[in-house]
């Protein structure tokens, strides 16, 4: 791969990861944010164990837990929202724009038949709304 095509990915410089999180009444840098979300997530089974002490994590493998996983995905999407620097109307766009654009229309077709609701946007948003107030993003009371 070119470098210039490198250039152009959407991906953020390591150094935003040391960022302090705007606003946020507690000290943190987003890293500290993303890194234990991305572990609990990936660090399900045995084989990763070098991979969870290499992020400072000893203890065991996180347990599968559909629900919890869905809920720290959801605040990992917040959490590249703002620090890609997505207003909530652009972010509400991305979760569901009008046909045809529409970015994510299997899931939200999928949650509203398994739930009554696009459960995923009301996460997101919630998580989104909660790092905009200056609060870290927690989902674990969501219902």
């Amino acid at each position: 791969m070119n470098f210039f095509i490198v250039k152009q990915l959407p991906v953020l410089p390591p150094e935003t990861y040391l960022e302090v999180v705007k606003g946020c009444a507690d000290v943190i840098a987003w890293a500290e944010l993303v890194l234990p979300r991305v572990l609990e997530l990936t660090y399900t089974a045995t084989d990763l164990r070098a991979f969870a002490e290499d992020l400072g994590y000893n203890g065991p493998p996180f347990p599968w837990n559909d629900a919890r996983r869905h809920r720290l995905q959801c605040e990992l999407d917040a959490t590249y929202a703002h620090m890609y620097g997505l207003h909530r109307d652009e972010l509400e766009w991305m979760l569901d724009a009008p046909d045809p654009g529409a970015s994510f229309p299997t899931l939200k077709r999928s949650e509203i038949d398994a739930f009554g609701e696009y459960r995923t946007q009301r996460y997101v948003l919630h998580a989104y709304d909660q790092l905009a107030r200056g609060q870290l993003p927690d989902l674990s009371n969501a219902a």
